[in-house]
């Protein structure tokens, strides 16, 4: 084979890319090579990325979540037609160290997540992997339910300080609580508008449902995209509700549930302390399971589950909730 023929093939390969973010640049590398790329985040920065990958098939380019820094830059990457996924930190963290990269710079970032971009390009299931552009009304949403979570955990810390408070900040402190109450509420109101204008006819099928109300609804409408494409098993574990073993040998360890969207999987756990109570298909899967002695927590848990899955079944159908048909699956 000649070195033309040589250098062919390795153009003709697709390459994996890391990109490690900062808040006024990043560093990129691509897998197999030593050399590392620095460019501005911003639109000259994307361009030159661009610029630097368009002549080599791209087979996956991976970045972290890093809080909103990397969003503009996978949005460009997807408009310009190339594959992006943007990962759990914590999971690519723990694979750079599987890999031997215990130490830690921008450089030795990038090329870990471009050796992760070649290995999550060859997961068979690719379901929640790839970056999609969300289209403008759902990424209104997910900023609405984001914002009313991030107002609610101010709240609590705030309520935390104001019971060991001495005399003098109280007042401060029941101010600040009062005017996130009404910011809460005034959020409460735009998700519910939200939902009458752009998401209708799912919400009132999901509220349909007892114990879901706006808030939960509006919730998996804009973190669980996958709802009704893919198998309740997996679209379970997405919202972190699959148990998870932790065996070895012939240890059997307690199973936990972690992982997955903790805002979905926390907004479940609120919702079924009222499904248990007025839903009679989940109360009466909830009460089995007591009976069984199974733990509270367990059993509601295994409730989010068996809801989830049903709300999967129901998307992927078309069909309302039935208590009837879903009671003989309980």
């Amino acid at each position: 084979m000649t070195n033309a023929t040589l250098e062919t093939t390795a153009l003709s390969q697709p390459i994996y890319v890391g990109i490690d973010m900062a808040k006024e640049s990043f560093v990129w590398n691509v897998h197999g090579d030593r050399a590392t790329g620095h460019a501005s985040n911003e639109a000259s920065g994307f361009s030159d990325l661009v610029a630097a990958l368009q002549d080599r098939p791209v087979g996956l380019i991976v970045m972290e979540a890093t809080g909103g820094l990397e969003r503009s830059l996978a949005v460009h990457l997807v408009g310009q037609g190339l594959p992006v996924a943007v990962v759990n930190p914590r999971a690519a963290r723990e694979f750079a160290r599987s890999m031997g990269h215990l130490a830690k710079n921008d450089a030795i970032d990038a090329r870990a997540l471009a050796h992760y971009a070649q290995t999550l390009a060859a997961k068979a299931d690719q379901t929640g992997v790839r970056f999609a552009v969300p289209c403008a009304e759902l990424e209104a949403l997910q900023a609405l339910v984001l914002r009313r979570a991030q107002l609610l955990n101010m709240r609590t810390a705030e309520k935390n300080r104001q019971a060991g408070a001495i005399r003098v900040l109280r007042a401060s402190i029941q101010a600040v609580i009062k005017t996130l109450d009404a910011q809460i509420a005034q959020m409460d109101r735009d998700i519910n508008d939200h939902l009458d204008t752009y998401f209708k006819d799912q919400a009132k099928r999901l509220e349909a449902i007892k114990g879901l109300g706006p808030v939960t609804c509006a919730t998996l409408l804009a973190f669980m995209p996958e709802l009704g494409t893919v198998q309740g098993r997996r679209i379970a574990k997405l919202a972190g509700l699959a148990p998870l073993n932790v065996d070895s040998g012939k240890s059997r360890g307690t199973r936990h549930v972690w992982g997955g969207r903790s805002l979905v999987r926390c907004t479940l756990h609120m919702a079924m302390l009222s499904a248990v109570r007025y839903n009679p298909v989940i109360k009466a899967f909830h009460d089995r399971l007591i009976a069984a002695g199974k733990p509270k927590k367990v059993a509601l848990v295994a409730c989010a589950h068996k809801l989830m899955r049903i709300v999967n079944a129901m998307i992927r159908s078309g069909q309302p909730w039935n208590d009837q048909l879903h009671m003989k699956a309980t």
